[in-house]
């Protein structure tokens, strides 16, 4: 923290001595020092912003330098579009009137809290297994068995009728206990 009534404020450039009488101004006596440099960043970036539109609008209209209608027009560009005023107290009292005109829905449901739907919590089940399934030998062989007229492809590995073939079976689980509807 800093103490604004340091001995090393004559040390220090004239903007950063404004920040500091501003910040003491409202009453604000300690301070990290980065908070200085933070306001003069902000400071700079937004003069040379407001000059960088001054001089625009200072070429739009023709003039070989920028004069002080020109600052005023991009101060006030800024402001138009870049802060934005609350509406009006009474704008937002009617406002206010008018929506609670419109009643709220009644509650359904009984007492407590509603709850949504089983398929939509935690404890309903919120992932799948796949478990490999023995085919009987039978289904293999007439799924294996080539198409009639087919000349054998002799780069195939030769049949294994004892070989079993696996097919996944998706089993669920349920994280919690159900509870009977």
């Amino acid at each position: 923290m800093t103490d604004p009534n340091n001995a090393d404020d004559e040390d220090l450039p004239r903007d950063a001595r404004i920040i500091k009488a501003l910040l003491k101004s409202m009453g604000i006596e300690h301070y990290e020092p980065r908070v200085v440099h933070q306001f003069l960043e902000l400071w700079y970036r937004y003069a040379v912003d407001m000059l960088s539109d001054a001089q625009v609008y200072a070429e739009h209209a023709g003039k070989a330098a920028i004069d002080a209608d020109d600052v005023k027009l991009a101060i006030q560009g800024k402001v138009n579009f870049s802060f934005s005023q609350p509406p009006p107290r009474e704008v937002l009292l009617e406002l206010a009137r008018s929506r609670n005109k419109i009643p709220l829905p009644k509650i359904v449901g009984g007492p407590g809290i509603p709850l949504p739907p089983e398929e939509d919590t935690l404890i309903s089940p919120n992932y799948q297994l796949v478990i490999p399934r023995k085919q009987p030998a039978q289904a293999l062989e007439e799924t294996e068995e080539p198409e009639e007229g087919a000349a054998p492809n002799s780069s195939q590995e030769p049949r294994n009728d004892h070989q079993t073939h696996l097919t996944p079976q998706k089993v669920s689980f349920s994280l919690g206990p159900k509870h009977p509807k």
